[in-house]
């Protein structure tokens, strides 16, 4: 059997401590912990294509991680009430919406959901909201002001509905700065943005929120939530509005969305004070819906063709040292 310096022209070291700046590949054994470890390589960040949805549709919202999450609303035309669950492997048809609805908000998990607003009309909306158990939905507390093509953030108990636009404005009217905060059963007033938006993005929760991006596309900016006001973020490399969000405040995920007319497939991740371009999705697409971290996102649907492509997100991972047995 080959011994390790034939194979790598020299032995494995033994020190107290771990070598400070390890190339790939190192391998030495600690005698302090009396362990055996070895450098081991950085990945890329990447978006492989997953199964598609049983029905293809766009203007959905998701919430969830990637292996699992929901899918509910959108139009295929026209507006559909289908709710659909994500396991990493397949999708399932689910409980349907009460009101089937396009371009609302949505928060929480897959068994503890939250949809609110959302239309048609598209340049009107709905207060309507509803509770998700993992089957079937709820009608609760509607939002103070009905508004669509807005973003959601938070938790089923703990969530924020963001900006948008409020009912009998017209495409060409200023987009809506309003914040609500639902507690479980009511929604109630919070601060309100900087600069009306709508088709934007949502992530975090809802004491420290994060809007994303949105129309006029002239506003490239994040706006960051503290529970009571909202303050500039870092600007997105390329203005959009129509993409998806997730994560959190401090590590969040831009995925698609539309620039001037055309669909766009980048991916631009958040650091909580600036953002990075990572991998570009496989179909360039708006009107999507996300779901996920940073590390593990879930992107589905869209004005792509056809609509119910999906595709999964592994996020950069570093090099890293590992010990032999545990790792």
């Amino acid at each position: 059997m080959a011994e390790y310096k034939g194979i790598k022209g020299f032995n494995i070291q033994t020190v107290s401590s771990d070598p400070p700046a390890p190339f790939v590949g190192q391998v030495w054994y600690n005698s302090t912990s009396a362990t055996v470890k070895y450098r081991d390589g950085a990945t890329s960040a990447a978006w492989a294509t997953a199964p598609s949805m049983t029905t293809a549709r766009a203007e959905m919202s998701g919430f969830g991680i990637q292996t699992a999450a929901a899918i509910a609303g959108g139009t295929a035309p026209p507006s559909k009430n289908l709710t659909e669950e994500y396991n990493g492997t397949s999708w399932t048809n689910t409980g349907n919406l009460n009101q089937g609805r396009k371009a609302f908000g949505a928060a929480g998990t897959q068994t503890s959901g939250l949809i609110f607003g959302g239309g048609p009309p598209i340049a009107g909306g709905f207060a309507n909201t509803e509770k998700y158990d993992g089957s079937s939905w709820t009608n609760t507390g509607a939002m103070g002001t009905a508004r669509g093509v807005l973003a959601g953030a938070g938790t089923q108990t703990a969530g924020l509905a963001i900006a948008g636009r409020t009912t009998g404005s017209s495409p060409g009217d200023i987009s809506s700065n309003l914040c609500e905060e639902f507690d479980g059963s009511n929604w109630t007033a919070g601060g309100t943005l900087i600069s009306g938006r709508r088709y934007i993005a949502g992530a975090g929760t809802q004491t420290a929120g994060l809007a994303i991006g949105g129309n006029p596309r002239t506003n490239p900016s994040a706006e960051e939530y503290n529970g009571s006001s909202w303050t500039a973020g870092g600007n997105l490399a390329t203005a959009l509005d129509a993409q998806a969000g997730c994560g959190t405040q401090t590590a969040a995920l831009s995925i698609g969305g539309r620039k001037s007319v055309n669909p766009s497939g980048t991916t631009s991740q958040y650091d909580g004070s600036s953002w990075t371009t990572t991998a570009a999705l496989n179909t360039a697409r708006g009107y999507l819906a996300g779901a996920g971290t940073t590390s593990l996102a879930l992107a589905a649907g869209g004005d792509s063709s056809p609509e119910g492509l999906t595709e999964e997100f592994i996020g950069a991972v570093p090099a890293t040292t590992k010990t032999v047995g545990t790792d």
